[in-house]
């Protein structure tokens, strides 16, 4: 029922360059640590390259000032990596002059490519992650030994100085994968958050313009009944003009036509008040209605008490019945079952059902991109319809399972009575025909 082709959330559009300000800030903090490092060293009487170290702590300092004195705006994507390079290069810089892999504070190297990975494509995370290991390699090879107070050199274990490479380097990757990754999957739920957003939002619009095209609908027929009884009357007394006979023709022909469109906005927009509760087949009905002649079958086989007439409800089922259409063979079916503390609504269908490896994420965003056959319209799927009618329909007190039948996939929705029931009498009915 919904094709296996898994995508990786690096495939999701990603989020805009890291704000020069937050760079700026980032930066200070690294600033205020090497100082506070170097300062501690010398207290301690640690002999190391003093004026060095300090020049190029200097370096970063004038590099922030400059920024600073820029016009506030968002780093390009070049921009953020000049700036990760130029902290990379003194950072590895800072450690060729305090030790190499004997400074403590070596892990600090790792952080430009952990920002990288947040901020840049996968490419330049990667190039920006192979020149961090050139630059440990080379830090390390060429560094200046610590020397304690007394002189004696500070100089790792061999063996020791290799397993703190080993160590920098698989950091480097993990970081920056683990960066990578979970900044992909927040933005891709954020993304699907905003659509699910957008959707109810569209559901509620349209939900209203029901109740507002009913409304003009029912205030119309009066004047309109008017004009058609007039026009009658005006045709009675003009029997002996014939060349107005066609034009009175006309008028009542138009009237006639008015009267139809204004019966079908009654019957269109038939909840009124209306809006807040209906009975479960009408909402059902609701829900199923724009797919009910894409294809496959969909039957109705539900009887249930008066439930909310949610948009967000309505929605969530109408993507669950539009995933169950997309992928059935010839049927789908929609029942309900109730007893006394719980509804529940099963969507299922005869198609290949849900793939065994994806059963347990079903529901997560950007999970699956599907191809639809051409009998019902060929088209790429984001995986966002199971996502977003999951989020919309647990709001409204639902929980959703996932199974298969086979054949065919089932969706199990269940809702505590008193999260959907409503007391039948709140509802008024449709709306009266038009009497035009």
């Amino acid at each position: 029922m919904h094709a296996p082709d898994e995508i990786s959330p690096a495939e999701i559009a990603r989020s805009e360059p890291i704000r020069m300000r937050t760079v700026i800030l980032l930066r200070w903090v690294a600033i205020l640590g090497q100082l506070c490092a170097t300062v501690v060293a010398y207290t301690m009487g640690m002999q190391f390259a003093v004026k060095p170290v300090l020049i190029l702590i200097l370096a970063a300092t004038a590099m922030n000032m400059w920024l600073f004195l820029q016009s506030p705006r968002q780093s390009s994507v070049r921009s953020t990596v000049y700036q990760l390079v130029f902290d990379l290069v003194q950072i590895a810089a800072l450690m060729a002059l305090t030790g190499g892999m004997a400074n403590p504070f070596a892990l600090l190297v790792l952080a430009p490519v952990t920002i990288a990975a947040t901020t840049l494509n996968p490419r330049q995370t990667v190039a920006l992650g192979l020149a961090t290991v050139a630059l440990i390699t080379l830090s390390a090879v060429v560094a200046l030994p610590l020397h304690e107070p007394d002189g004696t050199p500070l100089r790792l274990d061999p063996l020791l100085a290799l397993g703190h490479w080993f160590a920098l380097v698989i950091g480097v990757f993990f970081f920056a994968y683990y960066a990578h990754r979970v900044t992909a999957e927040l933005s891709a739920t954020s993304n699907a958050l905003f659509a699910t957003q957008m959707a109810l939002a569209r559901e509620q619009r349209l939900q209203h313009l029901g109740g507002v095209v009913a409304a003009a609908a029912h205030e119309m027929g009066t004047p309109l009944a008017t004009i058609k009884l007039i026009a009658s009357e005006l045709a009675d007394e003009l029997e002996d003009r014939p060349d107005l006979a066609a034009d009175m023709s006309n008028l009542r022909l138009s009237a006639d036509r008015c009267a139809q469109i204004l019966r079908s906005m009654g019957r269109a927009g038939k909840d009124d008040l209306l809006m807040r509760a209906a009975p479960l087949h009408t909402v059902l009905d609701d829900a199923a209605s724009p797919h009910a002649d894409r294809g496959p079958r969909v039957e109705i086989l539900a009887e249930g008490p008066v439930v909310r007439r949610d948009p967000g409800v309505i929605h969530g089922l109408r993507n669950l019945i539009q995933n169950a259409v997309d992928f059935a063979d010839q049927r789908v079916v929609i029942e309900a079952d109730s007893d006394s503390q719980h509804l529940t609504v099963t969507v299922r269908d005869d198609g290949p059902g849900y793939p065994a490896a994806l059963l347990a994420r079903i529901g997560d965003p950007y999970l699956t991109s599907r191809r639809i056959g051409p009998q019902r319209g060929e088209y790429d799927g984001m995986g966002l319809g199971l996502f977003i009618a999951k989020t919309l329909l647990e709001r409204s007190g639902a929980r959703l399972t996932f199974a298969n039948g086979g054949p065919g996939a089932i969706v199990r929705v269940r809702w505590p009575l008193d999260r959907i029931v409503v007391d039948d009498r709140m509802v008024l009915g449709e709306n009266p025909e038009n009497k035009v």
